[in-house]
Parts: structure tokens; C-alpha cells; sequence
């Protein structure tokens, strides 16, 4: 019979020797502690039809706030034409998919999801994945499974989902200096021509707001015989005349072999997938462990998800209101001498640089504001560059703009932090 206490008295090996489990997890959380790094959840429940409006719940008490940080970008999880969409898949198919893909888990609506999504990338077949994290960490770990030899290039900003999946496939990795093209030039001569070799980088980097010269690594690619890997998850639905993202935007989608893509951000539902070519995609679902053994999205989420891709395929209101948004903001902290952090992308980063006090200006935004902006500190940026990750969207109002930037300058006014000009970051 297992004691009580097991977890404090369980011996490690045959000695007398005893491991400290509960003083081993405590030691962890405190050091994060320390440093300022505790992320605590904020409890919030969103209401239908108003937002960035939302309840937040404590202990004793509840009261609304507005939403600056949800990556749900355009707002199309409150979109009508989702929602019905939604309700509608329910009342036809009932609640979950029943089982993975290869077990009674595709229905129509992950067939018709990814005929809708291959169409967008312009690309033979896509394949649709619980999250774009699995998506990458599968896809990325199983290609060099496939391709013996593989050496993988990856740009030192990639998400961590990128750096999981290129770490579990277990070949060579080269990282290049963040948009450095030169700097992946150099690392591409340095192997010969017929060494298999595989790009991969982001379109927009979700904490400083950069965009990739697309273009230029597409150019390096051809001339050194390598694949492109495009992480397009801050910006499809954004951007594009279709909302195909920036490789739209810029006309050079038919240049990249796989593109990865959310349906939880631009898109406001939850999944991601991968879009290629027919063999690419059949390659991983079949050899995909992160696909094969995983039950597929429910089919409310695809209808939804497949609502929302089709609708802003050729609505153009919410891509552009939500452009002006963001330029709007970033004039408004600007002029009021907040330091933004200047990008060309739809993300507000503002440069506090230390953990302990961005979590206190985030805070007391909350609870003495109704202002609800999320910390951004180490592991996710690099320690010293803490930072609030503002995301306007086309619901956010000019009241609402105003009240954010009000309520910054009070705190700023009140910080040991000086006001700042415009703040760069190198490799913009």
C-alpha cells in the first residue's frame, strides 16, 4: 500500500539516500519567483458580441476590463458567420470528431477545412494539425527523419515550437542571425550543394513585430539547393488580398515548399496545419507521430475555423481597420513618449526591460484600470528586453486607445523608468 506521503519519502535507488519531490518542484517555482518570471493566469470570461470587452473573475469579486493582448487579432472568434457555422456543425455532427485521423476522426468538414486552406497557400494539399505548435514540432522533427543528412538552417528568433521540432528530429542545425540574410549565406557556402538542406523562419515574429525578407532567403534557397520552411502563424488572415499572409502580401508563395499556418490567431477559432505539396503532406500524415496518435479537432472547430478562412478570403474591412489600429496606437504611445518598440507589423511591443517591474505596470493596469496587457519576459524574450505586447484590433476604439495610452503615461510618470524616443531593436 502506497503511504500518504509518498512524495516526500519515495527513495531513489537501493541506498538510504531520499529525494525531496515536493522541495524540488517549490525550489523551481521560487526561483522564478525571484526573478520576477511567475506568470499567473488572469481569469476571464469574453462576452459575446462586445468584444475587447471582458469579465475578469478573482476570488471575491468580478469586474469588466478591456482585452489589449489577445492574439485573436481581428476578432472573428465573435464573428456571426463562425459562430452560426459553429452551432450549426453541432446540431448536424454532435459534440467531438470521435478518434484520431485514421481512426473514424476525418469528417467532411477536415476534408473541406483543408481543401480550403491548400487553396490559400496555393499549394496541392494541406493537412491539419490540433495546434500550429504540433504542427511545427511534427512536421519539422519528421523531415529529417524522411531526409537523411538533413541540415536545418533556423533563424535564432524562431518560436519555440520551430526549435522543439528541429531539436527532437535530431540532424545538424545551423542558426542564423535574425533576418541576417548575409549571415545565412555564409552558413548555406559553407556545405556542399548536394547536402540536403532545409530553411526554416517566420513571416512575422510575434514579440518584436519584424517581418522576413521573404524574398531574399527564397533567392539563397534556390541557389543553394535548399527547402523553405515559412511559419506564417502572426499573419495569415492578416495580410494578403486573401488572407494568405505576408508570402501573399509579397507575391511569393508559390516560392516556398511548406508553409505553417494557425487557425486560433487571424482566424479566432483553434488548430493549425501545414500547407505543401500532395507527397509533402502525405509524407507526414503518415509518418507524423504527433499526427497519427492524436484525435483530430472537433467538428464545430473546422466548420467554424472553415467559416472564418472563407469569409476573409474576401472581406477586406477587417485586414484594413485593423492596419489603421495599429498605426493609430503606435502614433498615440509615440506622442506620449511611451517607448514603442518600431516594426512594419500589426504588433505594439513597449520596452520596459526588467521582469519584476513589467509585471508591475501590468498589473496594476488590471487592477487599477481594467486594462488587461500580459507580461512578456524570459524564456520568451531574451532577459533584459521585458516588454507589454500590445494587439489592437478593429474592435478597439478610439476611447479605448485613449484610456490605454492615459493610464501608460500615469505609470510611466510614476516609474523609476525614463521616458524613451522610439525604441529599435536590431535586425528590424
Amino acid at each position: 500500500m502506497v503511504p500518504a506521503n509518498w512524495a516526500d519519502t519515495a527513495p531513489i535507488g537501493s541506498g538510504n539516500v531520499q529525494m525531496d519531490y515536493a522541495g524540488r518542484f517549490k525550489a523551481a517555482l521560487d526561483q522564478i519567483k525571484s526573478e520576477g518570471r511567475y506568470r499567473v493566469f488572469a481569469d476571464l470570461k469574453r462576452r459575446r458580441g462586445e468584444f475587447p470587452s471582458a469579465t475578469r473573475f478573482t476570488e471575491k469579486l468580478s469586474h469588466p476590463i478591456t482585452v489589449w493582448c489577445s492574439n485573436d487579432y481581428l476578432g472573428m472568434g465573435q464573428h456571426p458567420a463562425v459562430l452560426a457555422a459553429m452551432h450549426e456543425a453541432i446540431d448536424v455532427a454532435g459534440a467531438g470528431s470521435g478518434g484520431t485521423r485514421n481512426i473514424s476522426g476525418t469528417t467532411r468538414y477536415h476534408v473541406e477545412l483543408e481543401q480550403e486552406i491548400a487553396g490559400l497557400h496555393g499549394k496541392q494539399a494541406a493537412l491539419l494539425f490540433t495546434s500550429a505548435y504540433v504542427a511545427n514540432d511534427a512536421t519539422l522533427s519528421t523531415i529529417q527523419k524522411l531526409i537523411p543528412g538533413l541540415v536545418i538552417f533556423s533563424d535564432e528568433k524562431n518560436h519555440a515550437s520551430m526549435i522543439e521540432g528541429i531539436r527532437r528530429g535530431g540532424g545538424e542545425k545551423r542558426i542564423f542571425r535574425h533576418n541576417d540574410v548575409a549571415d545565412l549565406e555564409a552558413k548555406l557556402a559553407e556545405y556542399p550543394i548536394e547536402t540536403p538542406k532545409l530553411i526554416a523562419f517566420e513571416s512575422v515574429y510575434s514579440m518584436d513585430g519584424h517581418i522576413a525578407p521573404i524574398a531574399a532567403i527564397c533567392d539563397l534557397a534556390k541557389t543553394y539547393g535548399a527547402m523553405t520552411y515559412l511559419d506564417e502563424v502572426h499573419a495569415v488572415g492578416l495580410y494578403g488580398p486573401h488572407g494568405g499572409g505576408i508570402a501573399e502580401r509579397d507575391g511569393v508563395m508559390d516560392r516556398l515548399d511548406i508553409i505553417n499556418g494557425t487557425l486560433a490567431k487571424g482566424y479566432g477559432v483553434m488548430g493549425g496545419y501545414i500547407a505543401a505539396s500532395r507527397d509533402i503532406c502525405d509524407a507526414i500524415r503518415s509518418f507524423a507521430a504527433g499526427f497519427i496518435f492524436t484525435t483530430s479537432v472537433a467538428p464545430a472547430v473546422a466548420a467554424g475555423a472553415l467559416a472564418s478562412i472563407r469569409y476573409l478570403k474576401t472581406s477586406q474591412i477587417e485586414r484594413a481597420r485593423h492596419q489603421e489600429r495599429a498605426r493609430t496606437l503606435k502614433a498615440m504611445l509615440k506622442a506620449a513618449r511611451i517607448p514603442v518598440m518600431d516594426n512594419p507589423s500589426h504588433i505594439v511591443p513597449i520596452l520596459v526591460g526588467d521582469p519584476v517591474h513589467c509585471k508591475a505596470v501590468t498589473d496594476t493596469l488590471l487592477d487599477r484600470y481594467g486594462i488587461y496587457a500580459q507580461p512578456i519576459n524570459y524564456p520568451t524574450v531574451p532577459r533584459g528586453t521585458e516588454r507589454i505586447r500590445l494587439t489592437p484590433s478593429p474592435q478597439h476604439t478610439d476611447a479605448q486607445m485613449q484610456a490605454l495610452v492615459n493610464a501608460l503615461s500615469e505609470l510611466w510618470a510614476a516609474c523609476p523608468l525614463s521616458h524613451g524616443q522610439t525604441v529599435r531593436l536590431a535586425a528590424e
